[in-house]
């Protein structure tokens, strides 16, 4: 049984695009996230057309925040932009098996965190305490260096509403992220 060849890609010519602004930056970074090592340049550019695409759609990619932020370009135009985000060492491709996927670049990564720590600093200030067992979820299977630049902002806040969160995450969690989230707490309550 002889081993399947690697599935090839050619990035286009980004020589004529002009830089994203910041906001595309982050949009197309926060459609990645979604996706990092599940899923290559095609899916990413779908998500952000908004495809009907039925995979994206059973993968509820649809729900991204970044669905359909370009809705109004080609798919063609989408994925000229996404190489670009790889010629700028935004994203990289990595090859999982066969298939080349998409991940973060360090410096892709690091201009990242920042954002997903608003948008989760954000959905805190939103969840109703009786219902975010699914929010908990979500900070469990979040990056450690996220959590912890969210702690810090929390921390950083004064805000002592955000204690009844904290103690309901504090349960569900390590003992190292606890103790992060009980260094927060007490910050909290210092005010």
């Amino acid at each position: 049984m002889s081993r399947r060849a690697k599935v090839h890609y050619e990035l286009n010519d980004v020589r004529k695009v002009s830089e994203p602004s910041e906001e595309d930056i982050k949009k197309i970074l926060r459609a990645a996230d979604d996706i990092i090592t599940l899923a290559g340049r095609n899916m990413l550019a779908k998500i952000l057309k908004g495809s009907r695409d039925k995979k994206l759609l059973e993968k509820e990619l649809d729900k991204s925040p970044s669905y359909g932020y370009y809705k109004e370009l080609k798919i063609e135009e989408i994925t000229t932009i996404i190489d670009w985000m790889i010629v700028n060492d935004y994203l990289n491709i990595d090859y999982f098996g066969r298939l080349p996927m998409i991940i973060f670049s360090p410096k892709g990564w690091d201009y990242f965190k920042p954002v997903y720590v608003e948008e989760l600093y954000y959905l805190i200030t939103l969840v109703d305490l009786d219902d975010c067992e699914e929010l908990i979820e979500r900070m469990k299977n979040t990056n450690r260096q996220v959590v912890k630049m969210l702690l810090a902002k929390i921390g950083e806040s004064r805000n002592i509403s955000f204690i009844r969160f904290l103690r309901k995450w504090e349960i569900e969690e390590v003992k190292k992220v606890r103790i992060m989230i009980n260094g927060t707490i007490n910050k909290l309550k210092s005010v």
